[in-house]
């Protein structure tokens, strides 16, 4: 796992694309602040760059330097989760204008799984979180479920938990808006 995260690490840092395990699915990585590496994500997974992307984070406070303001019930809903929970939060900053939505809002979550938290510790900035999938397709629970295309489309593929059978599922998505507002959109 530690060369991983230091082979991840450089990639990352010189704008390319990783393939990794995350608390839900495996997924497509970047420096959530670099707009060119953002494009690639787009690029590779043929979807329309109106279409928001998952930033992970290894902390909750880490996610306050990223939107504007952080809903108190947002902690709450985070830790009282029973599964992986991204939110949907206005106000982002800080990240790349090509992965912030339309209406300033960007989706995040803070991972518990051993790595995808420590590669966001030790990488200190969000790191994009989408399904290695192309648009439409379903998502890869598992490595082998991974397509070619995508294996082939990123800078490094993490060796860790490829063998790892067990199916993780998609996070829960809950909109939390400056108003109040709570919508349920993936539970």
């Amino acid at each position: 796992m530690e060369e991983d995260i230091k082979k991840c690490i450089e990639v990352l840092r010189n704008g390319g694309l990783i393939l990794y395990p995350t608390d839900t699915v495996w997924g497509i990585g970047c420096d959530a602040t670099n707009s060119e590496a953002v494009k690639k994500v787009y690029a590779l997974k043929q979807r329309d760059d109106s279409k928001s992307l998952i930033v992970l984070f290894d902390n909750v406070q880490r996610i306050c330097g990223y939107v504007d303001r952080m809903p108190d019930v947002a902690y709450d809903m985070i830790e009282l989760s029973d599964k992986p929970l991204t939110l949907i939060l206005d106000g982002a900053k800080n990240l790349a204008a090509n992965l912030i939505a339309a209406d300033g809002s960007v989706g995040v979550r803070a991972t518990n799984e051993k790595f995808s938290h420590d590669l966001c510790m030790r990488f200190r900035k969000p790191i994009v979180s989408t399904s290695a999938n192309i648009s439409g397709q379903p998502a890869a629970a598992i490595f082998s479920e991974i397509s070619p295309e995508i294996i082939a489309g990123v800078d490094y593929v993490v060796d860790y938990r490829k063998d790892d059978m067990q199916k993780h599922k998609p996070s829960s998505i809950i909109r939390l808006q400056r108003n109040g507002m709570v919508k349920i959109i993936r539970d």
